[in-house]
């Protein structure tokens, strides 16, 4: 869905027996405490450990539509020579779509 420029979200769970979640949430707190680098790969690593063998329940796609004369306001901007620069946190399949939708790059790019 990414690459069609649709906003994705998955629906899912997953059954934790109460002493794993109480071990795990500790060391989360724990995680806390940390700095920099290290907490980061400490975080990473416990989402990754809670976020596996999830039974998906659904998935949806919207679409996310840009607002109202954007390609033609980009375009214009970039005629009068002012660069223009796109600062997003989408995923970067997401990020070229919308780039390819509001003119700011080009299919190829």
């Amino acid at each position: 869905f990414a690459n069609s420029g649709l906003r994705t979200l998955v629906l899912a769970q997953k059954v934790v027996p109460q002493e794993y979640y109480k071990d795990w949430h500790r060391r989360s707190s724990e995680a806390r405490f940390l700095t920099g680098e290290e907490r980061e790969n400490k975080e990473n690593e416990l989402c990754q450990e809670l976020e596996c063998d999830l039974e998906i329940l659904g998935a949806t796609a919207i679409e996310d539509k840009l607002q109202d004369f954007v390609p033609e306001t980009i375009q214009r901007l970039r005629e009068a020579g002012i660069r223009v620069w796109m600062l997003t946190g989408d995923k970067l399949e997401t990020a070229k779509q919308i780039a390819v939708y509001c003119n700011l790059i080009q299919e190829e790019e």
